[in-house]
């Protein structure tokens, strides 16, 4: 049942679902989230039981106001303080110690635990009401059936889940990939999952160097959501390519290329009626907010295989590049 989510009434409903160990779908800046209340295991159960995710395998929590970390983190480096003061409320999720005993389902079992402070109006008002009712955080993975591609619209979530589910329609996500992933456990932040937030400004948010988990031996690392090889894949078997192999292949079929979709930057030459185009934009931040769109309308039109570009190799890109390699990779 989607619900307006600027609508008072819907966001009071959804709140109380949650408050009574439901699940609802809402609205954020980055991709659609399947929330339940953090603090309840049995919620929390019904999240990964939803969407057929292993139970460890973390959620990110949710929370209305950056004040509430302290009621899930047994700590906060100064550098991870930077960070939330730079992009919270935002698409950033840092990765902190657990306190002891709170919301050890939401965190997979580890010690430690995501936080983000989200930026969407409907978001925002979900848990300022939530809060309201005793719920301090929302653990909220996307709402989609685990390693498929991310929602961004609410009709994506009802298409995943059914009519049963309440989600709070907040439009088409502006951002469009999941949040950044920073963690905040170790000497020195360490970016696990790209997203919109480029290193650069990461790194001048909170005045050092923000590694990767390859460079800090990342053996220790925490878990976290969206980080496995293969994720974010649609029906349809995709395959990342340069230009030039695109137009070769397609060339090579010709007019009988069928059941294939190409994604690109570049104009190709396409002689076969049963290949459909949509052109990449050029601009990293247009094409990371309408990639999982694209992803799923091609599924919907019925392709076998999705041609795609190679990103360009710019950091601006390192968000939509992660995607599409684990997309490519199932």
């Amino acid at each position: 049942m989607i619900r307006d989510g600027h609508d008072p009434a819907a966001i009071a409903e959804a709140a109380r679902v949650i408050q009574f160990g439901g699940l609802v779908g809402f609205a954020t800046e980055t991709v659609y989230g399947l929330g339940a209340d953090a603090s309840s295991d049995q919620a929390v159960a019904g999240i990964f039981a939803a969407k057929g995710r292993p139970s460890d395998h973390p959620l990110i929590v949710h929370v209305a106001e950056p004040a509430q970390v302290s009621d899930y983190a047994a700590s906060v480096p100064l550098f991870a303080s930077r960070l939330m003061q730079a992009f919270w409320p935002g698409p950033l999720t840092v990765i902190l110690p657990r306190k002891p005993g709170i919301a050890a389902a939401a965190a997979g079992g580890q010690d430690s635990i995501g936080l983000r402070c989200p930026a969407h109006t409907v978001a925002r008002a979900l848990l300022k009401a939530c809060l309201d009712l005793g719920t301090k955080g929302v653990a909220a993975p996307s709402a989609n059936r685990f390693g498929r591609v991310s929602p961004t619209t609410a009709e994506h979530v009802a298409e995943e889940f059914g009519d049963s589910l309440l989600v709070l329609d907040g439009g088409p996500c502006e951002v469009g990939i999941e949040s950044s992933i920073v963690d905040c456990t170790r000497s020195r932040p360490v970016l696990l999952r790209p997203g919109v937030l480029t290193r650069a400004q990461l790194e001048a948010a909170c005045g050092e160097p923000v590694l990767s988990n390859e460079e800090f031996m990342g053996a220790n690392a925490p878990r976290a959501s969206g980080t496995l090889e293969s994720h974010y894949a649609p029906n349809a078997k995709v395959r990342l390519m340069d230009a030039g192999a695109i137009q070769t292949a397609l060339d090579l079929l010709g007019p009988e290329a069928a059941h294939i979709a190409v994604y690109a930057r570049a104009i190709v030459r396409i002689q076969s009626t049963q290949v459909l185009y949509r052109r990449m934009p050029d601009d990293a931040a247009a094409a990371a907010q309408q990639l999982f769109s694209v992803l799923r309308s091609f599924d919907a039109q019925g392709v076998k295989l999705i041609w795609i570009e190679h990103p360009p190799v710019d950091p601006a890109w390192d968000g939509v590049r992660d995607r599409l390699v684990r997309a490519a990779a199932s």
